[in-house]
């Protein structure tokens, strides 16, 4: 008599390995992917006109916007905080007008203007390479950083426009 023949089952521990290994696969294919949530935009900076003593609160202190003029041109350098910021080597700088000691190369406190009620510093005595070197400054500036607004004299016309 003829020796019975077995059919192979397909159940062996291989193919039921391989089989769940398929039906994962496609399920990490084929599941839905979390939605990204996009970072919060930046608040839009509005061009303001400020005075000395507006300009002043911008300084970085308490994790405030940092601003500084140069030639009545107020650049946003917050995102130099490191240099501009509290503890920077230009943090003297901040929130003030820089124009005096950007052309002469001094980062000194006695390069800013000392009365906030007064005239704007005219820069009349600088010389031409003191004026070059504050042309290049204010491109360095205007390349890196925003334009937030103009600095004018306390009690000036445009000052008086801008309600300071």
């Amino acid at each position: 008599m003829p020796e019975p023949t077995y059919a192979a089952s397909i159940a062996t521990p291989i193919n039921l390995v391989l089989l769940a290994l398929f039906f994962l696969l496609v399920y990490l294919r084929l599941r839905p992917s979390p939605t990204t949530t996009l970072p919060k935009p930046a608040a839009p900076t509005v061009f303001r006109t400020f005075t000395p003593p507006t300009l002043l609160p911008f300084s970085g202190a308490n994790n405030t916007p940092i601003y500084f003029a140069v030639n009545g041109r107020v650049f946003d350098v917050s995102a130099g905080r490191n240099f501009y910021g509290p503890g920077g080597p230009y943090a003297n700088f901040a929130g003030r007008d820089a124009s005096r000691g950007l052309a002469k190369g001094s980062f000194d406190e006695d390069m800013l203007t000392t009365d906030l009620e007064g005239p704007l510093d005219p820069l009349d005595n600088l010389e031409q390479d003191e004026w070059e070197a504050l042309k290049g400054w204010e491109e360095r500036f205007e390349e890196k950083y925003l334009v937030v607004g103009k600095l004018v004299p306390v009690g000036s016309e445009e000052a008086r426009e801008a309600g300071l």
